[in-house]
């Protein structure tokens, strides 16, 4: 059993950089010898596998949502009679979802596909299988979408740091005041909320960020590299250790004791 230090959750609107200072931050956990890291996905973008090198398809891996959605279409849970929902899908979850990685992280995602467009069931499945596993990793990683509704139903309920990362625009500060009041009212407990420019904050802002309530960390440096290996895509764990961006979240995150 792993020595868990905490879960991580980055947040923010849509088109921040989210899932690029996730998966930043989760290379810097483990080029600084954290191992092993769990990275969960909750974004419907499901932008994070692929900027981590996964190809889940090749890896035969689904999504949460996919997963549940074959349970209820082919009723699989009818063979496992006289057990809790969550003892029922776990296996499922555990054998067709979790990919195990090669390096210092596995990952696990909630996927897209659902009845009528609701989460509810997913991210109650995420919920509980995050509370039984985390203890078998040192963090969890939490890559949220740009809404506020998977912090709505607590698919995560004690976190250790969030980091929520800022567009130059005033819906990006509403978001982050959102986002902290939502965190607040449902009961997730928190250490520290962090607010952070992303990749097209300008310098301009950071004395707006400064006068925030949540401690400003700095700015996310662009990099035309970052659009480059999107387009390819190549896994932003194999950028140049010199890439402008990796070193701002690294200088970033040092910050704050990582």
């Amino acid at each position: 059993m792993a020595d868990y230090k905490g879960t991580i959750v980055v947040t923010g609107r849509g088109g921040t950089g989210k899932s690029t200072f996730t998966t930043l931050l989760a290379r810097h956990l483990g080029e600084s010898g954290v191992d092993p890291v769990l990275m969960v996905d909750t974004d419907p973008d499901e932008s994070l596998a692929e900027m981590m090198g996964i190809d889940l398809e090749a890896e035969g891996k689904k999504t949460i949502a996919d997963v549940l959605s074959e349970i209820l279409e082919e009723r699989k849970m009818t063979r496992m009679m006289g057990m809790t929902p969550t003892e029922k899908i776990e296996p499922y979850l555990f054998s067709e979802c979790l990919y195990e990685g090669r390096g210092f992280f596995d990952f696990i995602g909630i996927g897209t596909k659902w009845i009528e467009g609701c989460y509810c069931l997913p991210d109650r499945s995420m919920g509980q299988i995050m509370d039984k596993w985390a203890t078998n990793y040192e963090y969890v990683v939490v890559d949220s979408p740009a809404g506020v509704e998977h912090l709505n139903r607590r698919i995560t309920k004690k976190v250790k740091d969030v980091f929520n990362i800022l567009d130059p625009s005033k819906k990006s500060f509403d978001n982050a005041v959102r986002s902290y009041k939502i965190m607040m009212e449902v009961g997730i407990e928190f250490d520290n909320y962090y607010i952070v420019g992303g990749y097209r904050f300008t310098e301009a802002l950071e004395k707006e960020a400064e006068k925030q309530k949540f401690r400003f960390l700095g700015r996310v440096s662009s990099d035309e590299m970052i659009t480059e290996y999107n387009i390819e895509g190549k896994s932003l764990l194999e950028l140049p250790e010199d890439s402008p961006t990796y070193q701002s979240v690294k200088t970033i995150l040092k910050k704050v004791g990582y």
